[in-house]
Order: structure tokens, then sequence, then C-alpha cells
């Protein structure tokens, strides 16, 4: 239990910095006018990525999987992650009507557990061995 709230607190911190990236990514976009909250919000999640890979792979999971296996899973939870963030983000700044910023707090509270546990258990998890061929000691 406490290797997974070690982790937990990592991937906090890994993700405390990739969401400093977005967000600055998404403000000064918005800011200069450059793109709406929704496009904006989801490039600056996207070049976020890259950073918050990198760091997960070597801090926070020291994973054993190659880049060509962990890579693309990582792939895969960052596109549901940021399907779901751009779906909760339009929610809220569109539908809710609330600030961009606020907007944003949901839609990350929103994502924090799905990545993790799918980051945790998918994506840079360690590769099981197969067990060795034996044959059964029983007559």
């Amino acid at each position: 239990m406490k290797r997974i709230a070690t982790q937990f607190l990592r991937f906090l911190g890994v993700g405390g910095l990739a969401t400093a990236l977005h967000y600055a990514i998404m403000a000064a976009l918005v800011v200069r006018g450059w793109m709406g909250p929704v496009a904006a919000s989801t490039l600056g999640f996207s070049v976020s990525a890259v950073l918050n890979y990198w760091l997960n792979h070597r801090f926070t999971f020291r994973s054993g999987r190659t880049h060509a296996s962990a890579l693309p899973r990582f792939m895969v939870v960052a596109l549901t992650g940021v399907v779901i963030n751009g779906a909760l983000m339009a929610f809220a700044a569109s539908g809710l009507q609330l600030h961009y910023l606020l907007a944003q707090l949901i839609a990350t509270a929103g994502t924090v557990l799905w990545n993790f546990a799918l980051a945790r258990t998918w994506a840079f998890a360690h590769i099981k061995q197969a067990p060795a061929n034996r044959e059964d000691p029983c007559p």
C-alpha cells in the first residue's frame, strides 16, 4: 500500500508540473486571442503529455517497459484523458458558462484518477515473466 501511495504522490508532483505547462500554454493562447478555451486546453494538454510521459516513465513508475512498449500505451491513456478533459472543459466552460480557468480545474480533477489507474496498471506496469515450462510433478 505504501508503494501505491508513494507512486500516487509522485504522479501528483509530475502531474503538477505537466499541468502548469498545460495551463501556461492554454492561458497564453487564450489571452493572445489565438485560440478559444477548448482548443487551447486541448493543445496545452497534448504538449504537456510529452513531459508527463517522460517523467512518469523514469521517475513515478520507474518502468521496465521499453519506450516501444510503454509509449503506445501511454498515448492511449493520454488520448482518453484528452477526450475526458475536452468533454469536461466544454461542459463547464460552454454549458455551465464558468470561467475557463475554473472549468479547467474541474476538467483536471476529472482526469487525475483515471490517468493514474491506467498508467499504473497498464501503461507503465511491469511486464510479468511467463512461468517456466515445467512438467507436473504429480503422477
